[in-house]
């Protein structure tokens, strides 16, 4: 995978048509995976992260899982035995508008997580959220099926794969 830079420098109508999208510098890293991309599922709950274990347990297939979490930064989306499971599984990489937690752990494991912050207070689990849905966070807009690129320089979502 290119760097998030190049693939900016080399899609540069794209980003004016808002093809490709640059999300806000608001995220921290976790995981050993500094770099990863792949095809994006989409998650939208608040303040549950049942649906991101579901999501975790599930083939990854080297996808990248994008979890709007509402913003909210009173409980983890996120913590190490989901982090591991996902790196079991396959996926390349989430990405979590809220926070994590059992951060020192998340570290030990192959896969690469962004994330608002770290919190030590763990989510509810009411089986509440919905896959597949449109999301807005970060000042991008991000769907099912679209492309995320990521790297220590930021985060691109992108309408189609970029070479």
């Amino acid at each position: 995978m290119k760097p998030t830079t190049d693939l900016c420098d080399a899609h540069e109508d794209k980003l004016a048509s808002g093809a490709l999208r640059v999300l806000a510098p608001v995220f921290q890293a976790f995981g050993k995976r500094k770099l990863f991309g792949g095809q994006v599922l989409t998650l939208k709950t608040f303040e549950d992260n049942s649906l991101v274990k579901q999501a975790v347990d599930s083939p990854g297939e080297g996808r990248v899982l994008v979890v709007d979490g509402g913003g909210s930064l009173r409980c983890a989306l996120l913590g190490g035995n989901l982090a591991k499971a996902a790196a079991q599984n396959g996926w390349a990489g989430i990405v979590l508008n809220a926070p994590v937690r059992d951060a020192d752990e998340i570290d030990n494991f192959e896969i690469g997580v962004r994330a608002l912050a770290t919190v030590p207070l763990r989510s509810q689990k009411r089986g509440l959220g919905e896959f597949d849905v449109t999301l807005n966070f970060a000042g991008a807009t991000i769907t099912k099926g679209d492309w995320c690129y990521v790297d220590r320089d930021g985060i691109l979502i992108s309408d189609h794969e970029l070479s």
